[in-house]
């Protein structure tokens, strides 16, 4: 039955845990398992954020829900904050009951009889489409009963070879073993941000996938470069097009689900409890990531380098952090961590 089949391709799937914007970005970049391209040392995205008073109250880090073997992802920072911080925040929690996030993608994403989805995209990206269904394994009629999102989702999954047993987030909530996990969305949540997309909505997600499928051999490792180097700017650029150059996808998936995390972090902020936010790198960055979103509040987020040092943040607001007072405040904070 096709419903079963899905079970298989979600099984096989499991890399879109956690399913989100930052996953499908992941799967238009990632590399093949054996490459090793020399580079400069990892420096990803950790922000730290502070009160008024120069206290720290947490960190920001921009994850990346899959990579290929043997990548080299942490730093002096990384291992300092793991340690520092009172609990993690993370997109979905409990990773490994891979059974109940199938059950769900189950329930959510199929429906029976839909049209198959060739018929659900132009004529002319029909071919590019049935060269992506063959590499998902997927057939027209196993898509009779999923969804539009869904049936994206696991092309844009066909499309990469990292694995999600390499995935940041879930290397976290391993090193916090013991300490308390919170999740700011969960997997049902998170599969519903895209339940809810209208069918052109949809069917505009399902365009940009397979649009975006004969541009993954032009530089495979992009994007995983940006992520490793921690490069700002990229990271914005790349959330800003493709699939989220479309401002209802945009709006619907990343600028609403960040407000929507907003209020649990900032709770944790204030009670003191020190949270290591770690959430994809797309939800961190821009105008409307959670950096900007949590200074608007009052808080001050500064970018680490990978030995703990400041450095300024890329697409700061005016005036900050140039001026004089928040100058001053960074060196101190500078010279207090040195001296950790």
């Amino acid at each position: 039955m096709a419903v079963d089949r899905v079970r298989r391709t979600v099984a096989r799937l499991r890399a879109l845990a956690p399913f989100t914007v930052s996953a499908l970005f992941v799967a238009l970049a990632a590399c093949a398992p054996d490459e090793r391209e020399p580079g400069p040392p990892a420096d990803p995205l950790v922000h730290e954020i502070t009160d008024a008073e120069g206290r720290v109250r947490g960190w920001l880090f921009g994850t990346i829900h899959a990579l290929p073997d043997g990548t080299q992802w942490r730093t002096p920072v990384i291992d300092r904050v793991v340690n520092e911080a009172g609990m993690l925040m993370v997109e979905i929690a409990d990773l490994e009951n891979r059974d109940r996030i199938a059950r769900t993608f189950d329930r959510l994403a199929t429906t029976p009889d839909l049209p198959p989805l060739p018929l659900r995209i132009a004529p002319a990206m029909r071919d590019e489409l049935a060269e992506l269904m063959d590499k998902a394994g997927l057939s027209e009629s196993d898509t009779v009963r999923i969804e539009t999102w869904a049936a994206a989702l696991m092309l844009a999954r066909a499309q990469g070879a990292g694995s999600a047993e390499n995935g940041v987030d879930r290397a976290l909530i391993a090193d916090f073993d013991g300490r308390p996990v919170r999740e700011v969305e969960g997997a049902r949540a998170q599969l519903s941000a895209f339940d809810r997309l209208a069918e052109t909505d949809q069917r505009d997600l399902l365009r940009e996938v397979v649009a975006g499928a004969g541009d993954i051999g032009a530089d495979p490792a992009a994007l995983r470069r940006a992520w490793l180097a921690g490069d700002e700017a990229a990271l914005v650029q790349a959330g800003e097009s493709g699939i989220l150059a479309d401002q209802g996808l945009r709006q619907m998936l990343l600028i609403e689900r960040n407000r929507d995390w907003l209020g649990p972090i900032l709770r944790e902020l204030d009670r003191g409890a020190r949270p290591l936010v770690a959430v994809g790198a797309a939800h961190i960055v821009g105008p409307d990531g959670l950096a900007a979103l949590i200074e608007q509040r009052g808080f001050r987020v500064r970018r680490l380098n990978r030995t703990g040092s400041m450095r300024m943040r890329a697409a700061a607001p005016p005036g900050h952090p140039g001026d004089p007072e928040t100058a001053r405040s960074a060196k101190r904070l500078a010279n207090r961590m040195q001296a950790l």
